[in-house]
């Protein structure tokens, strides 16, 4: 079920747009169409959550666009922020979602990422999230993260740019777990297949929505063990699992673990590209919000698992500069420890 914690009503309080420029949105959108990106293949989490956005957000933008989904899988999701950034229009017709780990790269001084992620139009992230890493059970596989740290465990994982391969590493270099990641897997979809076929043991970055909606079954009989859960808060909707801040010794491990986990604020990102004029990008934030507010929208979410709990652009701004700001020793522990 949703969390409805957030007030969204005070994000509606958007500065107004002028009858002026809403006749101006208006003639703009009218006619034309709204691309949604999603940077992940079909069938996962993301291409979920921007699905059932793609299905009612088009009536809350002025001129009401036609709107359509496309896939832009690739280095986990760092080909559609570059693609964002760099080729799609920045008149507003353009939004893309992506892994809080790409938007990271730039930050991380990565040469493949081609843009500033504090430059990118963000309307808001549609959840702040948890995630998990599961093991699935069998013969002499670990059913803890404490016997991962003397059992070898396999997980399955995408680029390096993708939280399914910087999570299991944070664990391994920064707690010692016995891990290894197999990278090279399109998307959590393809993961999820491996790990049934004994391929792999275990996914990591599986969001807290996503283990509602695909594995509630195999989590509810312990097919499916979840063994430890990342990221600033914590949740016990799966019982009393361990945080990964639960195990961190030293002040310098949690300063690297806040730099890989407090991302998670950005779960399910809708950005716009760069230079989007001002009342377009207004009026696509105030449909953003209205959407989520939206009561066929929440009920078409909660009949997939899909758990909205609301970022404003203002807070993704905050987090962005605070990155931004960290020091350099933090900045190459961090990445030290995803093997960079």
């Amino acid at each position: 079920m949703m969390r409805a914690h957030f007030l969204l009503s005070a994000a509606l309080s958007i500065i107004p747009i002028s009858a002026a420029h809403a006749d101006a949105v208006s003639d703009f959108y009218q006619g034309r169409t709204v691309s949604l990106i999603v940077g992940f293949p079909p069938g996962g989490g993301y291409d979920a959550n921007m699905r059932v956005l793609s299905r009612h957000i088009g009536k809350r933008i002025s001129g009401e666009p036609t709107i359509t989904v496309s896939n832009m899988p690739g280095a986990g999701s760092l080909t559609a922020a570059n693609f964002l950034a760099r080729s799609a229009p920045r008149d507003g017709t353009a939004l893309a979602m992506f892994s809080s780990s790409a938007a990271m790269e730039a930050i991380f001084q990565n040469k493949a990422a081609t843009f500033d992620p504090q430059k990118f139009s963000w309307l808001g992230s549609m959840s702040q999230e948890v995630t998990f890493c599961g093991v699935w059970q069998g013969p002499n596989i670990p059913s803890t993260f404490a016997e991962m740290m003397k059992t070898k465990t396999v997980f399955g994982s995408g680029g390096t740019a993708a939280i399914t391969y910087q999570h299991p590493m944070v664990l391994k270099n920064v707690l010692g777990a016995n891990i290894e990641a197999v990278t090279g897997y399109a998307g959590t979809r393809d993961i999820n297949l491996a790990m049934n076929r004994g391929e792999v043991n275990g996914s990591c970055g599986l969001f807290e929505s996503s283990i509602s909606s695909q594995w509630g079954n195999e989590v509810k009989t312990g097919q499916l063990k979840l063994v430890i859960q990342m990221g600033a808060k914590k949740t016990d909707s799966f019982g009393l699992i361990p945080s990964v801040y639960d195990f961190a010794k030293t002040d310098e491990q949690r300063a690297i673990l806040d730099v890989h986990f407090k991302q998670l604020l950005l779960a399910r990102p809708v950005v716009a590209p760069p230079d989007v004029p001002g009342d377009r990008l207004t009026a696509l934030r105030k449909a953003f919000v209205a959407t989520l507010n939206d009561p066929a929208f929440r009920a078409d979410s909660d009949k997939l698992g899909i758990d909205i709990d609301y970022v404003s652009p203002e807070a993704i701004q905050e987090l962005l500069a605070s990155f931004a700001a960290m020091s350099s020793d933090t900045r190459q522990k961090a990445l030290a420890v995803i093997g960079r």
